[in-house]
């Protein structure tokens, strides 16, 4: 579904990204694991045409995105949760949700907000509410929800754990396990790699904007280096 193919993306002088190549097939959770600073949330905003990339490709579904408008990329069915889930806080929790079905009809708005709601009752009871009163994970369930708006065939999520108690780490995780059992794939950005680790069918660890291994999640795991630098042990 994904192809990304020698990609190398700069701040200014700074090589962030440095030949990065992976790929994500349909129906999987792929999860970039790494350190802060080794480029993870660079790549997701490559992909989201936020940023560009000096060469290479990325393929989505068939087509090189590596130079389209960032709204087209959402329209081909690739969307993306931000770091800090970065929800319109003077909006209402409905208006956020609707943000998410910007490139699609007007008439399609009421059944994606039904969908939405289905998947998160939280949200269905807080639709009045602004988003700014909500709580840490509320909020991450908004932005996952906004993102859902536009019926994506591949959701990107970039550190969905990030400021989250423990019990509600484990109910994103929950939700992100059921979202790919309905057919969305997954390509998860994670801090808490074991966590990531423990839903995705593979991994890419990323060191200083260079991806250096790669595998199925259990074999990372397992993997000695891997305990040490990002497992505790």
């Amino acid at each position: 579904m994904l192809k990304v193919d020698n990609i190398n993306v700069y701040y200014g002088a700074i090589h962030a990204v440095q030949g990065v190549s992976f790929y994500v097939g349909e129906g999987e959770i792929v999860t970039l694991i790494g350190a802060n600073g080794a480029g993870k949330s660079t790549i997701l905003k490559t992909l989201s045409g936020l940023m560009k990339s000096r060469g290479g490709s990325i393929g989505f579904n068939g087509k090189d995105i590596s130079f389209m408008a960032s709204h087209k990329i959402v329209e081909g069915g690739l969307a993306q949760v931000p770091e800090g889930r970065a929800v319109f806080l003077q909006m209402t929790v409905e208006e956020n949700l609707e943000m998410g079905a910007f490139t699609r009809p007007k008439s399609e708005i009421g059944g994606r907000l039904g969908n939405v709601f289905e998947r998160f009752p939280r949200l269905k009871e807080r639709r009045r509410q602004m988003a700014g009163t909500l709580s840490g994970g509320e909020q991450q369930m908004l932005s996952m929800g906004r993102a859902l708006m536009s019926e994506p065939k591949l959701l990107m999520l970039d550190e969905p754990s990030m400021g989250l108690a423990p019990i509600l780490v484990d109910q994103i995780f929950d939700i992100i396990g059921n979202l790919n059992r309905s057919g969305v794939t997954i390509l998860l950005v994670e801090q808490n790699a074991r966590m990531a680790l423990s839903i995705a069918d593979r991994g890419y660890v990323l060191e200083t904007g260079r991806i250096v291994k790669s595998a199925p999640a259990k074999q990372l795991l397992e993997d000695d280096d891997v305990k040490k630098a990002y497992l505790g042990g």
